[in-house]
């Protein structure tokens, strides 16, 4: 019997072609893909800013508010899919595009004018590397975030699915190229935080993930590390990365990242009994 080919011998193969095609002129064609889950308030303004792009791809995985409705105003190409983890997701969506060039975006995230741009530069010149950087900007409650290691916090979102695809853990997924990444200018803004509530959720939650995963690579509890790490943390991100320019935002940043160190240590210390859960 003829062995079914799997996501990974599919991207091989593409991978393969990629490589050993001759290089000749073409139109540089790019699907954007969003996933989503529970967006309904984000995803709007996230699909407004991708109308420079040939198609759009959202996959959702069970959002019960109007995520879907909201998303079907700017693309026929809405698809559902139960959550895999992040990484597997925007695979996921990668594969069900029509094109081989991707822009990912998520759901809380807005492709600035200047990004566009450049995008547009990029697609006439023609791409001279598998895959593009930009930097990301986060909004904080009231205010965009530089310092505190927050700016520029590079992403790679701009890739030919033939010879890049997402990789990573349950919470820190990125795109894995074969070369360097090139470099376009403007930013992703990123809608990050509404309040600080919101931020010790998404706290919660992530370091939930993060502990998981440490437990599966065979990491352990160290009550040292739960005591002496969060203040290193708060010192680092405050003073060194200079968060004190942010003003208050910058002092809640540094105070929350001491906070997440702290909670996924004692989280690890539970790991076998935390619940599978999506966020």
């Amino acid at each position: 019997m003829r062995k079914r080919a799997t996501s990974k011998d599919i991207w091989r193969d593409r991978s393969a072609r990629a490589i050993t095609t001759p290089s000749v002129s073409f139109e540089m064609k790019i699907t954007a893909t969003v996933i989503a889950f529970n967006e309904e308030k984000r995803i709007g303004a996230a699909l407004a800013s991708l109308d420079w792009a040939d198609e759009i791809v959202v996959v959702d995985s069970g959002s019960a508010d109007r995520t879907v409705e909201v998303a079907s105003r700017f693309t026929d190409r809405v698809l559902h899919n139960p959550w895999p983890g992040y990484a597997a997701q925007k695979n996921h969506a990668a594969e069900a595009a029509t094109h081989n060039w991707i822009f990912s975006l998520d759901a809380d995230e807005v492709v600035t004018g200047s990004l566009a741009a450049s995008i547009r530069e990029l697609r006439k010149r023609g791409p001279e590397a598998a895959g593009y950087r930009m930097s990301r900007v986060a909004w904080y409650i009231d205010r965009w975030v530089r310092h505190g290691g927050w700016y520029p916090d590079w992403q790679v979102r701009l890739y030919d699915r033939r010879q890049a695809r997402f990789e990573g853990d349950h919470v820190h997924e990125s795109v894995r190229l074969p070369s360097r990444a090139g470099t376009l200018e403007g930013d992703i803004a990123h809608y990050t935080v509404d309040s600080l509530s919101d931020h010790h959720r998404r706290i919660d939650a992530y370091t939930t993930l993060a502990a998981r995963d440490r437990a599966a690579r065979g990491r352990r509890f160290s009550s040292l590390r739960a005591v002496c790490q969060p203040p290193v943390t708060f010192l680092q991100t405050y003073l060194l990365k200079q968060g004190f320019r942010d003003g208050a935002a910058g002092l809640a940043i540094a105070g929350f990242a001491a906070y997440y160190v702290f909670l996924r240590e004692m989280k690890l210390r539970l790991a076998p009994r935390m619940p599978e859960s999506q966020d």
